[in-house]
Order: structure tokens, then C-alpha cells, then sequence
């Protein structure tokens, strides 16, 4: 037996009127210079503190973060550089995604440092404006 639906007790129960928020921005400072904490930072300079901390956490690593949070990077090493271009592309697009504040990334830009870092450049399109980054990704963690 299938059960039925009450359409007014499911519409009592959840509501009609659901708004979906915006958790907030602000957050902890990093001075990543000297290794500390110091004040709060809000707006587009929390996205990129968010791009910094998402691009240098090795996803499903650390019990602390869910599935969804950091980049794949270990199983690029030792691959082709060709191949690990290709792939960064979209695993930098999809790690960031995931925040709802950032919109778009694009306008990709690699260069190999040495045999276990590339330099990745590109832009990134949040709700608070436009971002170019420059982040070097360590393929050997």
C-alpha cells in the first residue's frame, strides 16, 4: 500500500513561504606572511581567502571537512603535464564552485614551476566582483 500525501498538513508542516539565506562572509583573517590570525575579513576578500583554503586542501584527506570541500591533486604526479592541464581546469572549476559566492572561474593559465609544483592563473567571477588569481598547486602531497 502506497501512502498518500496530506497537501495542507505537508504545506503546515514545511511552509510555503521558505526563504533560502545567504550564510554571511565574514570570517578569521589568515596573515598567511606571518602565520597568524588577525582580525575578521569580509566581502571579496573572504572569497579569496575561501580560493586559498579550498586549492590547498587535498579533498577527502581530512575527516574535519565533508566530501565536497578542496581540490584533487594527489593522483595528478607523475602524469603528463598535457594531461594534468587539462585536468586542473576542471578540478579547480569544480572545487570552487561549491561556494555559493563564486559564480564562474575561467580565463585558465598554467605554468610549470618544477616537477611538483604548477602555477595556475585565472579569473574568477564572484557575487562581489571579479578576481584574478595566481595560485601555485603542489602535486606532490
Amino acid at each position: 500500500m502506497i501512502p498518500k500525501q496530506n497537501k495542507e498538513l505537508t504545506d503546515a508542516l514545511i511552509g510555503e513561504d521558505i526563504e533560502v539565506g545567504r550564510e554571511p562572509s565574514k570570517t578569521y583573517r589568515m596573515d598567511l606572511e606571518n602565520e597568524r590570525i588577525r582580525g575578521y575579513t569580509d566581502g571579496i576578500e573572504a572569497v579569496k581567502q575561501a580560493i586559498y583554503k579550498i586549492l590547498s586542501t587535498e579533498r577527502y584527506k581530512y575527516l574535519i571537512y565533508d566530501w565536497n570541500y578542496g581540490i584533487e591533486l594527489a593522483d595528478l604526479f607523475g602524469k603528463p603535464i598535457p594531461f594534468v592541464y587539462s585536468m586542473l581546469k576542471a578540478r579547480i572549476g569544480e572545487a570552487l564552485l561549491v561556494d555559493d559566492r563564486i559564480l564562474e572561474v575561467s580565463d585558465f593559465n598554467f605554468q610549470e614551476i618544477d616537477k611538483e609544483t604548477v602555477l595556475a592563473d585565472y579569473k574568477v567571477k564572484t557575487i562581489y566582483g571579479d578576481i584574478k588569481m595566481s595560485v601555485p598547486l603542489n602535486l606532490r602531497r
